[in-house]
């Protein structure tokens, strides 16, 4: 008996949670497709369904969701999506966070805590998920939590790109607000042409979440635009505190850029209030217009996810987006 040959056909197919629609609207615009109709609604009691209104038999099935509070409603959300696709025999699952939930989870500081960042990988792994695909971990350690391909994308290009055309011309200083992100400091050093970095010392009580005290700066700001980084603004203490801490030494500007705006309360007050001339975030989360400011800019991220998940269908180079440093 001869074996049978087919003809192996892909098909790209996108579906979107109901966190941040207009990411995933966006998204589906640059790829060039249309969003897959589904029905999904909550019962009274909080349960999720979904039901997908077209085969997605031996699709190439890409799901994305955002995760704004109430955090753990879409992560459920997203989990049943998964499921839902498993079982009608989609050929593979990537499921895309732009922002990963539960990232400062990552490890234990204490006895009896707990790692809820690998907890999260585990249960898309259950669900059916065949790999990540994410923006900016809180630590790149969380890649080896998920027992699949991750594919952790940097907005730092994005973000980069924005500073070189408004500010390309200042005397830039690039400033970590701590000490454990001075390596990516470095980097971002290098992409603005090389300029110098400094970080400010901080202290953090482990027993109060969302607290930091600003110490000192380490290395040369004053009379230079600073360009404050990190991979996420919460309530924006730590962020503020080390925009203050950077004024007080001089420095002529300050200019802050994150990847991810949580900017849970008070973070709009804050960084409205705040001596910043501007501040940077992407939209890997939804920004609602009561959470924007004056001096907030929002940048797309839209493209690059687009750009990674045709990369994935197409079994390319994902790391190709970012000169193989990825």
């Amino acid at each position: 008996m001869s074996p049978k040959s087919g003809t192996p056909k892909k098909n790209l197919m996108l579906f979107s949670g109901r966190s941040h629609v207009e990411l995933a609207e966006e998204v589906a615009k640059h790829l060039n497709v249309t969003i897959t109709p589904q029905t999904l609604h909550t019962f009274a009691n909080g349960e999720v369904y979904v039901r997908y209104q077209e085969s997605v038999r031996g699709t190439d099935a890409f799901v994305i969701q955002s995760y704004p509070n109430p955090i753990n409603e879409w992560i459920m959300e997203q989990l049943i999506m998964v499921d839902a696709l498993k079982r009608g025999s989609a050929k593979r699952i990537t499921v895309i966070m732009p922002f990963y939930p539960y990232s400062r989870q990552d490890k234990k500081h204490k006895g009896r805590e707990p790692i809820s960042a690998r907890l999260i990988a585990d249960l898309f792994k259950t669900a059916g998920a065949d790999r990540i695909l994410t923006v900016d971990l809180h630590t790149a350690q969380i890649q080896g939590f998920f027992d699949g391909p991750v594919d952790h994308l940097l907005a730092q290009t994005v973000l980069a790109d924005h500073i070189n055309e408004t500010y390309g011309d200042a005397d830039i200083t690039v400033v970590s607000p701590d000490s454990g992100r001075v390596r990516l400091a470095e980097k971002w050093a290098q992409q603005l042409g090389d300029r110098p970095i400094a970080f400010i010392h901080k202290t953090r009580d482990p027993d109060k979440p969302n607290q930091a005290v600003a110490n000192r700066v380490v290395g040369h700001v004053r009379g230079r635009l600073c360009v404050l980084i990190d991979d996420m603004i919460d309530t924006g203490g730590t962020i503020t505190k080390a925009a203050d801490a950077l004024l007080a030494e001089g420095a002529a500007d300050v200019v802050i850029a994150s990847t991810h705006g949580i900017l849970s309360d008070p973070a709009t007050e804050r960084l409205s209030r705040c001596n910043a001339r501007e501040v940077i975030v992407t939209n890997t989360l939804p920004i609602p217009e009561e959470k924007r400011f004056g001096n907030l800019t929002v940048l797309s991220i839209a493209p690059l996810l687009a750009r990674a998940i045709q990369e994935v269908f197409e079994d390319g180079s994902v790391t190709s987006l970012f000169d193989g440093s990825a």
